[in-house]
């Protein structure tokens, strides 16, 4: 019996700085160089194609459909493929290397099954404006329509989730879809495309031709903004008395975090960063009001309730951020810039509407107001920092530790925030432990923090931090992760033990699905049912420090305080193999500050019981009488846990 055929190593990628998706880049990656024609199977062509868009990566799980494309890039050089455990893991794994490289994060799966896997990573990316392209196997043309085997109508079902998407029947146009599909994905407002490609003209002879004429009548990005509207906001911006900065994640997209930060000093305007734009501005800046929105800040919250100009930038005015829509910053003009004009006035009327990328915007908005200051304008905003600095001084970012000697899962996470720094990526599922995250640790620059904010997928840390150390292999990637979403994909850690992928895993077990418990304590009585998972206390099912260990991991158990460092520093030390710390917290910390699903932001209330008053003549004492009355407006309870209840 002769000896397996060892597969090529395509050279590890260095660390850098993380490329722009961007409708250029994307062109020039399509049209560097002339290749001749050349006669290929499908599936060849597919592998040639991915090989000169520059992929380096794929993440998927091979079948009989796809099966095909796995015979050529068996022999690639230049993409590595990572065999994941299950598809779902494959579409978070693209997202977390998008995010953190701002690179196309590519995934591949087979036909039915394999491919239905991919639809809440697929809806996710698309969520989170995340450029990944799905390539899946699909049964033979002949097949299509007869309920064959591993038959699904994937392009039907993903196309409300989606960017776009293509069926190909001509090996022909497998060049050519390829390139449009990774120039969809990138360009403009960034999204998930799926390409779904029959077996046999996989394995049919085609030509290969590159690069390709792309053909996408009608798509045409506006990235540069309107020089009137631009006017027209710098104009709002100088008459302003309390005016916000309130930047989303485009700013990220847009690569645009320099530009913001000279606009912020260029005018003094305070600056608050949406879950999905934590880090577009630094942490340390005397100018960052924090986070906004439900389990924002009490400072953050206030400047956009109180404002009378909302400079948006890149945002898209969420309902997490929002609260109960018609009551959100009523006082306040809305300058709304976005890449995509479907999201300006969707949900809140522009006064000033600017479509364009964040940073040909701000760039611009920057030369205007510098031209006004030229002729005499100035920004008197001491007031309004006076107004903001009270309420940062009187309602800081805090919690209280256990009294009974139980671990403090906020402890936690900002310890492992210091010890790892700034310069460390952190992938966060999604409940309690990712609000924490987004408080605690300190990010001073785009791209550190990654999760899944608008389709809140529970299960997302673990394969986004895989993919997010891929992109970045010389970088520390922190999964900080709860019990509940560790438990649905923590089967790719033995990926990341077989395929060499460090990362560190934060989990923050709490024995219960945390987010959901605290709306229990708050809105159902205490009535607990269903939310304990039993890896807590006597029970500890499943053990996960074995757990851990059976996966080809290091595994660490921390019960006290006083261990939480060093088990860090020990997790820090080693770099071949990912390593577990199992924290177990006391499952009674809750997430303060808090706006309840539905209600006003002006209900905001800083910790239980303690409601800042902002303008109001009253207050409300306790969440649980917001949700009473709002239940007998709605006629049922307030929707929306932060974590999805499956």
């Amino acid at each position: 019996m002769s000896a397996p055929t060892a597969r090529p190593q395509p050279t590890p990628r260095k660390s850098g700085t993380p490329s722009p998706t961007t409708a250029a880049a994307a062109s020039q990656t399509a049209t560097r160089r002339q290749l001749p024609p050349e006669r290929v199977t499908g599936a060849q062509s597919v592998v040639r194609a991915l090989e000169e868009l520059e992929v380096d990566t794929v993440f998927g799980i091979p079948g009989g459909a796809v099966l095909p494309v796995y015979d050529p890039l068996f022999d690639s050089v230049k993409v590595r493929h990572v065999l994941v455990r299950h598809e779902q893991g494959a579409g978070h794994a693209a997202t977390g290397y998008a995010q953190a490289t701002g690179k196309v994060g590519v995934c591949m799966a087979t036909s039915g099954p394999g491919a239905t896997n991919l639809v809440t990573p697929l809806a996710d990316a698309q969520m989170d404006s995340v450029p990944i392209v799905a390539i899946t196997g699909q049964v033979a043309r002949s097949l299509i329509g007869t309920d064959g085997f591993q038959e699904a109508d994937i392009s039907g079902i993903t196309m409300p989730i989606t960017k776009h998407n293509f069926l190909i029947t001509d090996g022909i146009d497998i060049p050519r879809i390829m390139a449009e599909a990774f120039y969809l994905a990138s360009s403009g407002r960034p999204g998930a495309v799926l390409v779904d490609i029959p077996k046999d003209i996989l394995q049919a002879q085609t030509t290969f031709s590159w690069p390709p004429e792309m053909r996408l009548p009608g798509y045409r990005p506006v990235t540069k903004p309107h020089g009137k509207q631009v006017r027209e906001a710098a104009r709002l911006i100088a008459d302003a008395k309390s005016p916000v900065l309130y930047v989303g994640g485009g700013v990220i997209k847009s690569e645009s975090s320099a530009e913001l930060l000279e606009l912020a000093e260029l005018t003094g305007i305070p600056v608050v960063t949406t879950l999905m734009a934590r880090g577009a501005f630094p942490d340390s800046h005397d100018l960052n009001c924090g986070m906004p929105g439900m389990h924002g800040t009490v400072a953050a919250v206030a400047a956009l309730q109180r404002s009378d100009l909302l400079i948006t930038l890149g945002a898209r005015f969420d309902d997490r951020v929002t609260g109960q829509l018609n009551s959100f910053a009523p006082d306040a003009k809305v300058i709304h810039a976005d890449i995509d004009p479907a999201e300006i006035g969707k949900n809140r009327y522009a006064d000033v509407p600017i479509v364009g990328d964040c940073k040909e915007v701000i760039t611009e908005l920057i030369e205007a107001i510098r031209a006004d200051m030229a002729t005499g304008t100035t920004f008197e905003l001491t007031e309004w920092w006076a107004y903001l600095n009270d309420i940062r001084r009187t309602y800081p970012l805090s919690y209280d530790r256990p009294t009974d000697g139980q671990l403090s899962p906020e402890f936690v996470i900002s310890t492992v925030g210091k010890l790892a720094g700034p310069d460390a990526i952190y992938c966060a599922g999604v409940g309690q432990h990712q609000m924490w995250a987004a408080q605690f640790v300190s990010y001073e620059k785009p791209r550190t923090w990654l999760n899944s904010g608008g389709l809140g997928t529970m299960g997302y840390a673990v394969p986004a931090a895989m993919g997010a150390k891929m992109g970045m292999p010389d970088t520390e990637v922190w999964a900080i992760d709860g019990d509940g979403c560790f438990q649905m994909t923590n089967q790719e850690l033995a990926t990341c033990a077989l395929e060499g992928i460090p990362i560190k895993v934060a989990l923050i077990n709490n024995g219960n699905l945390g987010m959901v418990r605290q709306w229990q304590t708050l809105f159902y009585e205490e009535r607990y049912s269903n939310t304990n998972l039993g890896t807590h206390g006597a029970i500890r099912i499943p053990d996960f420090v074995k757990l851990a260990e059976a996966l080809g991991c290091h595994g660490i158990r921390v019960e006290r305080e006083e261990d939480v460092e060093a088990a860090i520093r020990e997790a820090q030390s080693i770099n071949d193999k990912p390593v577990v710390i199992d924290f177990i917290v006391t499952a009674d910390a809750q997430v303060w500050p808090m706006v309840a699903a539905g209600t006003s932001n002006d209900e905001i209330m800083a910790a239980r019981g303690i409601r800042p008053l902002f303008d109001d003549d009253e207050a409300v004492a306790e969440p649980a009488v917001i949700h009473e009355a709002m239940s007998r407006e709605q006629a049922g309870p307030a929707a929306g846990t932060g974590e999805d209840q499956q």
